[in-house]
């Protein structure tokens, strides 16, 4: 495995397998690599020839008093799960390099980024589409992949890629979660015992939505009210949304159907936490 730092040189690596007929997938991350980074390695490894890791701690996508500086940062241990992952290469860009004085461009997708994450987090979204495009551009890979623990982040980059051409299929991977359930993240490093012990709240609230589901629950307010419910038992969660929304245009849904996604956000220490349960209902009959 080969870490590359230079635009130049990971182009010239990238068209290298391509004239060699090699197919190429891409996984960017921001790095700290835990079991859910790792599964998107080996499903790239697995559907493709050549597999490129990008490491970037992305200072766009980060708001005002958020924890661009205390993200967890560790390349050398990156590399080495990377490479057991079966990375071929890291491309770990410098952020000068990234965003050179003065950076002007940057990619805006509408209405699906203003709700859910986006209500609360105003800029990230045009921050994270920014530096996918660009790392699009600097990597024209077959494949890029993405967990759907992130899934407002997923739907934001299919209907980027959808509405400016880019060549490239988007793989959605499942959330990969702890033994309790919660959700793999970087950030669960911030929680300390007391508070990891209440975050695995946040996935029983999804499962018992899902049970109300497969029960025949359809009214959106009742899977509302029922997450609420078991989130406000837990007093170290402070939840930030819980919301119902179609997946495919993010807006908010009175009855189920189609393919639904529920997703919720919560603070827990200093940690903001988010999960969700992405459910693909018939249509009902009219």
């Amino acid at each position: 495995m080969k870490l590359i730092t230079s635009f130049d040189e990971m182009r010239d690596a990238v068209k290298e397998h391509r004239r060699a007929g090699d197919s190429i997938g891409l996984v960017p991350t921001m790095g700290f690599f835990h079991a859910g980074h790792v599964s998107l390695m080996e499903s790239a490894d697995h559907e493709n020839d050549m597999v490129v890791v990008s490491i970037f701690v992305n200072p766009t996508q980060f708001g005002p008093g958020e924890d661009f500086e205390d993200y967890p940062r560790n390349l050398d241990r990156d590399m080495e799960m990377a490479e057991q992952a079966g990375a071929d290469y890291i491309f770990h860009p410098a952020v000068e390099d990234m965003y050179p004085r003065p950076y002007l461009t940057y990619i805006s997708v509408e209405d699906i980024t203003e709700g859910l994450c986006g209500a609360k987090r105003r800029g990230h979204f045009t921050g994270v589409a920014t530096v996918v495009a660009k790392l699009f551009n600097i990597i024209p890979a077959d494949r890029a992949y993405f967990g759907l623990k992130d899934a407002q982040q997923v739907r934001v980059i299919e209907k980027m890629v959808e509405d400016l051409n880019f060549n490239i299929e988007i793989a959605k991977c499942p959330t990969i979660r702890e033994s309790d359930g919660l959700a793999l993240s970087s950030r669960n490093m911030y929680l300390n015992g007391e508070e990891r012990s209440a975050a695995a709240i946040l996935y029983r609230s999804l499962q018992a939505a899902g049970e109300m589901i497969s029960r025949g629950e359809r009214d959106a307010s009742a899977i509302i009210a029922g997450i609420n419910k078991l989130l406000d038992s837990e007093e170290l969660i402070e939840p930030e949304y819980v919301e119902v929304v179609d997946y495919r245009l993010l807006h908010p849904l009175e009855e189920l159907r189609g393919e639904v996604l529920i997703a919720l956000a919560a603070r827990v220490g200093k940690a903001r936490l988010i999960d969700n349960l992405l459910i693909n209902l018939a249509q009902s009959p009219d």
